[in-house]
């Protein structure tokens, strides 16, 4: 009994210790994750059109990553 209390209390101690490596994405697996299948949008053209409809109603742009001006004339 006072092993196994031991090998568990010694096992939780080693774990705290371990290191995990940050990894960061490197420029060559960014085409990966470019992928439309990565998308969270089913259809892609239909969400355009309608987030041009609410900049347009709304009569002001940015903050998606689309150029132009309110007016709807684009």
């Amino acid at each position: 009994m006072k092993t196994v209390v031991s090998s568990l209390l010694l096992a939780a101690l080693l774990s705290g210790c371990a290191e995990f490596a940050y990894k960061p994405v490197m420029p060559y697996e960014r085409e990966r994750l470019a992928d439309p299948l990565m998308s969270l949008s089913r259809d892609p053209v239909s969400d355009a059109h309608l987030q041009h409809v609410q900049e347009t109603r709304e009569g002001a742009r940015g903050g998606a990553g689309t150029g132009g001006g309110g007016c709807g004339c684009n």
